[in-house]
């Protein structure tokens, strides 16, 4: 089974839930030639993180964002990661709870997501800056 992998650059995002499928799909090369694989998504970031769910409704996006920041508050007394600014270990916290990576089914050259998901860019800086992805794909044409 062939493996291929390439990493790409997002651009920066203001602080928050971002979809991300279509900038995964348009950087695997092959994609379009695998009859099955799998997708692995990984981001080399510690105050980011990756998820699927809901890509229909913006309002989602609000209330993750909104969920995540009651679960997790800035300036708890009891941090003291706090060097980087007061969103810096409330941001590390989420991405430890969300994670770095997904991993998706390729049926027929196209991520086989249900029909209401996508993946998400979960950016919990206030101003992270561009993140990097590994994209490996593992596939048969």
């Amino acid at each position: 089974m062939p493996i291929e992998q390439t990493e790409i650059q997002l651009k920066p995002r203001n602080r928050g839930f971002h979809l991300i499928t279509q900038e995964i799909e348009r950087a695997i090369a092959e994609l379009t030639n695998t009859k099955v694989g799998l997708v692995h998504v990984f981001i080399k970031h510690t105050s980011a993180s990756l998820t699927i769910n809901e890509n229909a409704d913006p309002t989602v996006r609000q209330d993750f964002e909104s969920h995540f920041n009651e679960m997790v508050p800035e300036d708890a007394p009891y941090y003291v990661h706090t060097y980087e600014g007061p969103d810096d270990m409330p941001a590390h916290l989420k991405s430890s709870l969300l994670g770095s990576s997904v991993s998706i089914p390729v049926t027929d050259g196209r991520l086989n997501l249900g029909t209401w998901q996508g993946v998400y860019l979960c950016e919990h800086r206030n101003h992270g800056g561009s993140r990097r992805l590994v994209l490996t794909l593992h596939y048969e044409t």
